[in-house]
């Protein structure tokens, strides 16, 4: 009975402990060397407005300047509806577990830009209105803050 106990909380460590590997990751790095968090909540095989926030902000050469200069850890949290498109059972998983702590009502596209401790400093419900440059400029607006 012992060694089932123990074999049991050992798996559920183990899943545990990896749940927020990604998340965790970037708030790592992000106080490591003073940067933002982005965590993205998305649906991108269904969420037209997902798609178009992808597509005309996130893979823009703008925003991808914000990594580049270590301003910005980017954490994506997607909800596909496709079976082809599903992510891994741990990056699943870790998406439910964001979802539940940071988008409870289940928003499409939701973004949250944290500090590297966590702490909410904005979000944006659905496509922001913003063009990629006046997205990262206001994303910088908040690194500058610190």
């Amino acid at each position: 009975m012992k060694t089932i106990f123990t074999a049991i909380m050992l798996a559920l460590f183990s899943v545990l402990s990896n749940a927020q590997t990604r998340f965790e990751q970037a708030k790592k790095t992000a106080s490591e060397n003073s940067e933002l968090i982005l965590l993205n909540f998305s649906g991108s095989d269904w969420c037209i407005p997902c798609i178009k926030l992808h597509k005309n902000i996130i893979e823009t050469e703008t925003f991808k300047q914000l990594l580049a200069d270590h301003i910005l850890e980017y954490v994506n949290a997607d909800f596909p509806r496709s079976k082809k498109n599903q992510p891994s059972a741990e990056i699943k998983k870790e998406n439910e577990l964001l979802a539940d702590q940071y988008n409870p009502k289940g928003i499409f596209p939701y973004t949250i830009l944290l500090n590297s401790e966590g702490k909410l400093l904005k979000t944006w419900e659905g496509l922001p209105s913003e063009d990629a440059i006046a997205f990262s400029n206001k994303i910088r607006s908040f690194y500058q803050k610190k």
